[in-house]
């Protein structure tokens, strides 16, 4: 582990209290999280009018669905290391030009290949806004409370779908999809000049050596956080600074890494074919739009709720088994939604319990991976482990889009989804949870 990285994240973690920038920050990247649930997710709410208009058959669709999420795995896994070497906050205000001017050329895409790359663009400043707001999070956190922040800014996801889903009907009935993408990526060109103007850097990041005026900066966070400003940056150990993947697998790190990595892709399989597909699946079975793009709304107040749960229980039980229960759980609630027959109320009653296991089991990932891995490699750490899971985050609307093209039926569907989750429970139930080096104080 780097050891100004070490210090400087001991030294914030060490002092419990929720100074107003350890507020600012968190409140900050759970907008931040906001809007790339709006960003990702509108997709899911346009579908039905997009299918129509443009004639696109669930396959291509699903295509359509998974270009973002394949862009989110070549920002986690390519880009959001760099957060390591250039700053959580520089990657932020790329990541949020690049996701402005992506969301923009959606709204003037007029073919299916221009929307796709335009989404992928999209996915791929996603990805590494995700990957650097959790980082960001975490460091300025109370160690005590990392995994209730972690949480906090993970609900921002499914919080931003709820007010995106409203958006959608209004915006829809008003003047179209396509001014709802551009609208969304005004709202990131304007995010992207409050981080220009007020977010501070990581105080990881400063200590580390690499950030011009690094001390200066440095000494700002901490007086503005009521700690103690240092007369020099503290030593560093060359030998063991290293961010690269290979650290990833050094220090006994590789069994939990290979574990997380299989544990995230199974989660995201089902995770994104419930996204994807809930308002689509909801329309076809009789729904009219915007009452499908509603029940897409009650799944995500489920998925705020139980992200926001999965934080707080997080602080006084093993992270690993609140996220395996919830995991269960999601298994049994996709067996009711998609094989029980229901009055209307009970089937939304459902989906919103499918909300509350599916992400909020989900979403504890990230508060775990942030454990497993040191400040030194936290970017690359959690890049790599949401980035390699990317893969089941694209095959699962892609496989969804086939079974529904292909006439299976929705019990069928559903059952099929349920079996990774519980894998997923019982991988992440195998993840020897330790603090990571310099969280000891957590």
């Amino acid at each position: 582990m780097d050891l100004a990285i070490g210090s400087a994240t001991t030294a914030i973690g060490a002092d419990e209290r929720w100074t107003g920038t350890r507020v600012f920050v968190v409140a900050f990247c759970f907008v931040l999280n906001m809007l790339d649930g709006a960003d990702l997710l509108v997709m899911s709410f346009v579908a039905p009018i997009l299918s129509t208009q443009w004639a696109i058959g669930p396959e291509r669709l699903g295509v359509l669905f998974s270009a973002s999420l394949a862009g989110m795995a070549i920002g986690c896994l390519v880009v959001a290391p760099f957060a390591d070497r250039l700053g959580r906050r520089t990657m932020i205000l790329g990541a949020l030009a690049l996701v402005a001017a992506a969301m923009l050329a959606s709204g003037l895409a007029r073919s299916v290949v221009e929307l796709m790359l335009a989404r992928l663009a999209v996915g791929v400043g996603v990805g590494t806004i995700g990957v650097c707001m959790t980082a960001m999070a975490a460091e300025f956190a109370p160690a005590r409370h990392r995994s209730l922040a972690v949480g906090i800014v993970q609900a921002g996801w499914p919080f931003a779908s709820i007010i995106t889903a409203f958006a959608a009907v209004w915006f829809l009935a008003a003047s179209g999809w396509a001014t709802l993408f551009m609208a969304i990526g005004l709202l990131s060109a304007v995010l992207m000049l409050v981080a220009l103007a007020l977010l501070p850097e990581s105080p990881a990041f400063l200590a580390s050596g690499r950030a011009r005026h690094g001390l200066a900066r440095l000494n700002a966070v901490y007086g503005a956080m009521g700690l103690a400003v240092l007369d020099a940056l503290p030593s560093r150990t060359p030998e063991t600074s290293r961010t690269a993947v290979g650290a990833l697998f050094a220090g006994g790190l590789a069994r939990n890494s290979v574990l997380l990595w299989t544990a995230v892709t199974l989660g995201y399989f089902d995770l994104y074919f419930v996204i994807s597909w809930i308002p689509k699946l909801a329309n076809r079975a009789g729904l009219p739009v915007d009452q499908a793009i509603y029940a897409g709304a009650i799944y995500n107040l489920g998925a705020f709720v139980g992200t926001a749960l999965v934080g707080a229980l997080a602080v006084r039980f093993r992270l690993n088994s609140v996220i395996a229960l919830f995991l269960i759980a999601a298994a049994a609630a996709m067996l009711v939604f998609g094989g029980v027959a229901m009055p209307v109320w009970l089937t939304l009653a459902t989906a919103l319990m499918v909300g509350v296991t599916v992400q909020g089991g989900f979403n504890g990932f990230w508060g775990l991976a942030v454990r497993l891995y040191p400040a030194a490699i936290r970017g690359t750490g959690v890049g790599w482990a949401l980035g390699v899971g990317r893969i089941g985050a694209v095959a699962g609307p892609v496989v969804g889009g086939l079974l529904v093209g292909g006439g299976v039926s929705t019990t069928e569907i559903f059952a099929i989804y349920a079996v990774p989750l519980v894998a997923a429970a019982l991988l992440t139930l195998s993840i020897r949870q330790g603090p990571a080096q310099d969280d000891a104080a957590h």
